[in-house]
């Protein structure tokens, strides 16, 4: 890619330099200017120019299943060996009773949002035959689920009743044919689907330009919080926020501004990096990614959420994270 080329160029003309600056000032000074390279957008948009954007930034996913509520359908599109993703099947589907977005138990709706794939149930597991044939979990409700109050559980992808008869609309879950749901488990690694519900189209062709801003400021972020500028890790949060556990941003700031205040080098890793348009909003972003931490004094390696509002002024505020 151009900016890679162009950046190990300048690291050919200016080896010298930067020789002299590992010799004086150790490899901590050359890791900080890489981390600064990583929160410009110019290295993005780089990343970005051949890249599948259709449903968002996707490293992790090879599998999209979306669903349109409006249509009654559910598609997966998968990567194909260009590493685009491509339209494989399409399945008609029931969904819930009532219109709109979950909000309670009870409310006969199909959630709208982001779900992984959490388990598969069969007849082996004593899947009840209402079901059908097997049953894909999902993880309603998510985290921007809780964050807006939303509760609930039990939404699965599943087969149709082999005993016994059933109506036109579930109470919330995605129904599709037995014939359907065996071949969607032939097609799909649950570890690698990802499932999108909307009340009309899934978005695709999301902007490489919203993509570069948010990666770019994904890794300014990590920029402030690797090197301590508490200012610059906070400014990047709603005063809105609330931590999954129920922190709110005043809390936050005191909590971190200890922790801060401990002055240790710290390695902070992200992989697996995935961005999505949240279905119907105009300006908010699920990014969940592998956070491999490491401090004097803590470690933690695994999943990392982060549900962000993208403002007027291209800044992301993250409103929760988990």
């Amino acid at each position: 890619m151009k900016y890679i080329l162009l950046l190990l160029i300048l690291t050919n003309i200016f080896a010298d330099n930067i020789l002299t600056n590992y010799r004086i000032n150790g490899i901590a000074d050359i890791e900080k200017q890489m981390d600064k390279e990583l929160a410009k957008e110019e290295y993005w948009n780089d990343i970005l120019k051949n890249k599948d954007t259709t449903f968002g930034y996707i490293e992790a996913y090879s599998n999209i299943l979306t669903c349109d509520k409006s249509k009654s359908k559910l598609d997966l599109y998968s990567l194909d060996k260009n590493k685009d993703f491509k339209h494989k099947k399409a399945y008609d589907a029931f969904t819930g009773k009532h219109k709109g977005d979950k909000i309670k138990e009870g409310d006969l709706k199909t959630p709208i949002g982001i779900y992984q794939i959490t388990k598969k149930l069969s007849k082996n597991t004593k899947l009840d035959s209402f079901y059908g044939p097997l049953a894909f979990v999902t993880s309603y409700p998510n985290l921007y689920d809780s964050y807006r109050g939303r509760d609930g559980d039990g939404i699965w992808i599943h087969g149709l009743p082999t005993n016994q008869s059933r109506d036109d609309f579930t109470r919330g879950c995605i129904a599709i044919n037995n014939s359907s749901i065996e071949c969607l488990d032939r097609n799909i690694d649950i570890s690698k689907t990802i499932l999108i519900i909307n009340d009309t189209k899934v978005k695709q062709d999301v902007s490489k330009k919203a993509l570069a801003t948010i990666l770019a400021q994904l890794y300014a972020w990590r920029y402030n919080w690797i090197y301590d500028d508490i200012n610059g890790y906070l400014s990047f949060y709603s005063n809105e926020f609330v931590k999954d556990d129920g922190m709110n941003f005043k809390d936050f700031k005191s909590y971190k501004a200890r922790i801060f205040q401990k002055n240790e080098r710290k390695s902070i890793v992200f992989n697996n990096i995935n961005i999505f348009p949240y279905p119907n909003t105009s300006n908010i972003y699920q990014i969940n990614f592998k956070e491999f931490y490491k401090s004097d004094t803590f470690k933690f390696e695994g999943d990392k959420t982060l549900i962000v509002e993208l403002d007027k002024s291209n800044k992301i505020r993250i409103l929760t994270e988990k």
